[in-house]
């Protein structure tokens, strides 16, 4: 295994979160219960939302706000074919076909509102934006298309949480959103996701469907409030359990915060890169909005060899990725769509590291590594 000087991510768990964790599981209590629902009550004040329903994981969440929305056999979902393919397996996994449109530009990385009215036929029934990088991107100008045309908005927020436009958290611009706390996202606990919404009929189904349809759980019982229960339509094992709860509760706390950081080291970053020839960062957001910072990419320009940049990066102890290749490229997913723009930013694109605890000497070192591997080539 490499000694990166800089990784891709890291994760800071702080004493008091370890010793919270291990006070649930002296709980005795380990299945969702009452730590599980102060998450999702403390986690809706600050996105914003009325309902909030803590999941396993953030393909959990989207595959419920498919289903949950009432997405069919037949129906068409415009989506990016520049994300991660959960987006669209979701879709998949709810019967609907999804429907895969470019990215803006090569400095805007993602779903581009004009190619997805140009995208919208007799079949679309949503729209599922995904708020790439964290980046508050058109989720505006996403919703107000799906009014105008009568669609569903459902937004992949995995990248998003703390991000806004318009005083609006992301994930609530349309019908429902989904965040995902992954090891490497802006609120990480290992595995797990949440969704949320404003419609009360969406949550209801959601929380029917995450625990196989019954209608009443185990926490219920054990309390006494109830003493059976039905099973009114086949559903899904999506739980999470009470210490990743306790994780997330500590967590969110510190939120904005770690934001705060992130958003410092992408400044840092920006004001580096600025005279540095050969790369291009990913557009800052526009004022009056806010991004999570979840990731800071930049594309190489057109004639270098991005392999070899991240070969040499990797050389100097600096770990780098590429978010993400095309799903409409995938064996399971192959579409004839043409989209030129997308298909560049997947040869050209770079992730360099970022996370709250990134120093600014180690931005130093992958601007350095960087300034040497482009002037050598």
């Amino acid at each position: 295994m490499p000694e990166w000087q800089v990784p891709l991510a890291d994760v800071e768990v702080s004493e008091e979160e370890i010793a919270a964790v291990a006070e649930t599981y002296r709980s005795g209590w380990l299945s969702m219960g009452p730590r599980t629902e102060e998450l999702e009550e403390k986690f809706a004040r600050y996105n914003g939302s009325t309902h909030a329903v803590a999941v396993t994981n953030c393909t959990a969440a989207l595959h419920l706000i498919c289903a949950a929305a009432g997405l069919v056999p037949g129906d068409e979902v415009i989506v990016p074919s520049l994300t991660f393919v959960a987006t669209a397996g979701a879709i998949r996994q709810a019967g609907a076909i999804p429907v895969f449109v470019d990215i803006s530009g090569l400095d805007r990385p993602w779903l581009a509102a004009e190619a997805a009215e140009g995208a919208i036929g007799e079949r679309t029934k949503a729209i599922m934006n995904m708020t790439y990088g964290g980046h508050p991107a058109e989720s505006a100008a996403l919703r107000d298309l799906a009014e105008e045309r009568g669609l569903i908005l459902l937004e992949d927020a995995a990248h998003g949480l703390g991000g806004s436009a318009e005083g609006r958290q992301l994930g609530t611009f349309g019908l429902a959103g989904a965040f995902s706390f992954f090891s490497n996202k802006n609120l990480p606990i290992g595995e797990g996701g949440m969704l949320v919404t404003d419609d009360d009929d969406l949550a209801a189904r959601a929380r029917l469907l995450r625990s196989h349809g019954m209608t009443t759980l185990t926490w219920d019982r054990h309390r006494g409030h109830a003493s059976g229960y039905d099973v009114v339509e086949p559903g899904f094992n999506y739980r999470i359990d009470e210490p990743r709860a306790t994780l997330a509760i500590a967590r969110l706390a510190r939120l904005d915060a770690d934001n705060a950081r992130r958003a410092a080291a992408a400044a840092l970053y920006r004001e580096r890169l600025e005279h540095l020839p050969g790369i291009t960062p990913t557009a800052a957001a526009l004022e009056g909005t806010r991004s999570a910072d979840h990731l800071f990419t930049a594309v190489l320009d057109q004639g270098i060899d991005r392999d070899a940049v991240r070969e040499a990066l990797a050389g100097a102890g600096v770990q780098t990725s590429m978010h993400y290749p095309p799903i409409h490229l995938f064996s399971a997913y192959r579409s004839e769509v043409e989209l030129p723009l997308t298909e560049e930013y997947a040869r050209r694109a770079v992730t360099l590291p970022l996370f709250p605890g990134i120093g600014e000497e180690q931005i130093e070192l992958v601007v350095r590594s960087l300034g040497e591997t482009l002037g050598a080539r």
